[in-house]
């Protein structure tokens, strides 16, 4: 019995929380646009794409 992590582990949790934060993300984007922000619209935020949510920088720190 393996109770380490495991890269079947890994294989299904990454993508979930690739969808989670991609919806947490547009979400936060998604009320300053409605509030009047324009900083989301104009950064291309508001989508689902995750590829247009990753900061470098927020990205090193999360993998930190």
């Amino acid at each position: 019995m393996n109770n380490g992590i495991g890269l079947r582990n890994i294989f299904f949790t990454l993508p979930a929380i690739i969808i989670v934060l991609s919806v947490h993300e547009y979400s936060h984007a998604k009320v300053a646009d409605l509030l009047g922000d324009p900083t989301p619209r104009n950064r291309g935020r508001l989508t689902l794409n995750p590829l247009a949510h990753i900061d470098p920088l927020g990205l090193l720190m999360l993998v930190l």
